[in-house]
Parts: C-alpha cells; structure tokens; sequence
C-alpha cells in the first residue's frame, strides 16, 4: 500500500474534535481529584479552629490559600496547552513563578524587620517537619487524576506536561492543606510550602517523561 493511500484510510473514519475537548477532559479530572485531596485533609487533620474568621481578619490566611490557588490555576493553563500538539504554553508558566516571587519577597522583609530571636520561629513555625510532606500529599489525588486525563490526549512534551500537572496539583494540594495548617509567617511560607510544591513538580517532570510517552 502507497503511503498516500494508507494516509487516506486512516483519514476516513477521523471525527472532528470538539471545541474545548482538552480543557473540559483535565477540568473533569481535577474535579474527581479534587474531593479527594479535601476528604484526605479532613479525616488526616481537620479545618484550622477559626478558619472562617482568620480568612476575613488576617491577611496571611487569605493568602496563604489564594498563593497557591493562583499556581494551581496557571498549572492548569499550562497543562491544558500542553496536552495539545503544537500549542504553546506561552506565559502560562509565569502564573507560576510570579506566586513565588511574590512570597519570597514578602518572607524577605518580614525577615528583615524581624529581631533575631523572633526570626528562628517565623522561619521554623511548629510544623515544619511535617509540611512539605503533607501538602505533597495533598497534592497525589489531583496529579494522578491530571496523568489520567493527558494518556487521554496527545502531550507531545511529556516531561513539560508532567511538570505542569505538578504545579497544578502542587496548588491544589497547598491550598486544601492552608485550610488545616496553623502557619502564618511569610518566612514558614516561602521555603516549606515552596518545598512541598516545588516536589511534585519534580516528580511530575520525572514521571510524566516514562507515563505520558506515545
């Protein structure tokens, strides 16, 4: 058979995608995910007492749950484009890296007009052994549910992709565990939240090269 007839066979039964196909795919799994990580942090630690009020009254509190829902929401952009032959990601991966920057920056000068004997607590909090593994945890529900959903796309970039997939479960993961965690400090914030999500989007570079292969 001549490559042009075999084109032409394989041609004949294609169907035209629908608009939107991939958004609506990863959005569906992130909400199959997503119940999940929740339901993980409500039976492994419980909302934070008084988490309604902190939200209104203490600044921190809002960001701490905005920060990385601002990341999990430009993972799912990137993953999105990622998960399309040819589509570039473009400045998705800046709704990434600007959270942050951001947090780091704010860390710096709460660091800085802070005293030496206040620092140690602002960096170390209560619950620093425990972080980052916590919200990494958080964050497996939506990563596994995201993978699930690009093997039914077309990534052509499968480390890119999984490392997009890590950041929007790495946001989704934080923001559920913010609702538990009792840490405030900007300084606790930029380096072990920072931590716990930076590790799925290193697993998810590392993974998503061998899982999202054609």
């Amino acid at each position: 058979m001549k490559t042009d007839e075999l084109v032409a066979l394989l041609a004949a039964d294609a169907q035209p995608v629908r608009p939107h196909a991939a958004r609506r795919t990863l959005a569906l799994a992130v909400l199959a995910g997503l119940p999940f990580s929740v339901a993980l942090m409500l039976a492994g630690y419980g909302l934070r007492p008084g988490l309604a009020s902190s939200l209104v009254h203490e600044p921190m509190a809002l960001f701490k749950v905005l920060m990385p829902a601002a990341i999990a929401i430009a993972g799912f952009v990137a993953t999105e484009r990622l998960a399309r032959p040819g589509v570039p990601v473009r400045r998705a991966w800046l709704g990434v890296v600007v959270p942050v920057l951001l947090v780091w920056i704010l860390a710096a000068i709460t660091w800085a007009g802070a005293t030496p004997a206040e620092q140690p607590a602002l960096l170390w909090g209560r619950t620093w052994r425990t972080c980052a593994l916590n919200i990494t945890a958080m964050a497996l529900p939506v990563f596994a549910a995201s993978v699930l959903a690009l093997r039914r796309l077309a990534p052509t970039r499968p480390t890119l992709a999984g490392a997009a997939a890590g950041a929007l479960a790495a946001g989704a993961g934080a923001a559920v565990y913010a609702l538990h965690c009792p840490e405030l400090a900007a300084p606790f914030l930029a380096v072990w939240y920072v931590l716990g999500m930076a590790i799925p989007v290193i697993a998810g570079a590392a993974l998503g090269r061998w899982l999202l292969r054609w």
